[in-house]
């Protein structure tokens, strides 16, 4: 009977153990899941997290790279407005080089944007259009050098431009088939009335093929006044050549050409056409304007004076008759024969004949 008693107690109590034993099991594992679980959410959160930027960035990444491929081609268009008064691509003051092996090939290849002698800037409408005129005679490497420099200073300018090569021919062995002298101012003429009987040009650049402008921020452009653009050479120790000085390189409007008459078609040689056209100038109460001392720079590039355009003696007496002149001498009475316009890559070459220059009386 003990026996059985003693039996009975121990397998209560092993039962007891077994059921304790049992629940710190489940408590232990419901513990644990719990643990668990708080570690797997911010994981959770994080991989979520982690998603999401991968996701922006590569949309991000999207977004640039339609930006880029939008940027890489703009789309220029000539409506866009005018052109700002100071183009942004201006320079500055720039060192002038002339190499001996130059060829006019080289100089097409440079720009290939001007066609015909004439050149439109593409990301605006110019405020000017200008006709530059380059009297010219037996001077190709001049010609050549000027072109060289000339073409992008003024593209960089953003004008809408033409250059004007007006040659005068020469029959050496031929003296009677035309005049064995040069006439500066004569040749202008015919480029301001040759170049308008292709565009109604808004300014006229009288340019001398032996002057190279030095800084871009001197500006082609006509003003309200008739502009002298060359202040000062480097064979003139850059200062201006004397008090009045009007030659080398100036800018009149059509209106302000038209108003003078013109230059002169008596000057036969070098010398006194630029002070005809100052005192023409004066007469009709305009005045001479000039851009700063800095920025007017010019390098006229070396040679002897040529055959045929030996210093004019008569021109002093030629200049104290502007006065009664002026009227009858000029534009309305400039005769020529026209021998040629050609419009090549670079600039639009006009050829003349003049007839043998009158006696001054």
């Amino acid at each position: 009977m003990a026996l059985s008693s003693y039996v009975l107690h121990f397998f209560y109590r092993f039962k007891v153990l077994l059921l304790v034993t049992l629940c710190l099991m489940v408590l232990w594992a419901t513990l644990s899941y719990i643990v668990d679980s708080g570690q797997a959410i911010p994981k959770a959160k994080s991989v979520v997290e982690n998603f999401r930027k991968v996701t922006s960035l590569e949309e991000e990444e999207d977004s640039q790279k339609t930006t880029k491929s939008t940027v890489k081609v703009p789309t220029v268009q000539s409506s866009q407005g005018h052109c700002p008064a100071l183009s942004p691509y201006l320079r500055g003051a720039s060192k002038l080089t002339f190499k001996a092996s130059l060829t006019l090939e080289e100089v097409e290849k440079e720009n290939p944007q001007v066609a015909k002698g004439r050149y439109h800037p593409t990301e605006c409408s110019a405020l000017q259009h200008v006709a530059i005129l380059i009297p010219h005679r037996n001077r190709e490497r001049h010609l050549l050098y000027l072109l060289e420099h000339l073409h992008p200073f003024l593209q960089r300018q953003q004008l809408d431009y033409g250059i004007y090569v007006i040659h005068q021919r020469f029959f050496p062995s031929f003296p009677q088939a035309g005049s064995t002298k040069f006439n500066r101012a004569k040749l202008l003429n015919v480029g301001y009335l040759e170049a308008m009987k292709e565009e109604n040009w808004d300014c006229f650049i009288f340019h001398d093929v032996d002057l190279v402008p030095e800084n871009d921020f001197n500006i082609y452009m006509c003003d309200t006044q008739p502009k002298h653009l060359v202040v000062g050479r480097n064979n003139t120790g850059y200062r201006l050549r004397y008090q009045g000085y009007f030659g080398g390189v100036t800018a009149l409007t059509r209106e302000q050409f038209s108003k003078v008459n013109g230059f002169s078609n008596s000057y036969w040689g070098w010398g006194g056409e630029d002070d005809d056209l100052r005192i023409r100038v004066e007469m009709q109460k305009m005045r001479v304007m000039r851009p700063s001392p800095d920025v007017a720079r010019y390098t006229m590039i070396f040679h002897t004076r040529d055959q045929g355009n030996e210093e004019n003696g008569e021109r002093m007496k030629l200049l104290r008759q502007v006065s009664r002149m002026w009227k009858t001498d000029g534009l309305n009475s400039c005769s020529y024969k026209l021998l040629s316009v050609e419009h090549n890559p670079l600039y639009i070459n006009i050829t003349v004949d003049f007839s043998m220059q009158p006696k001054i009386s």
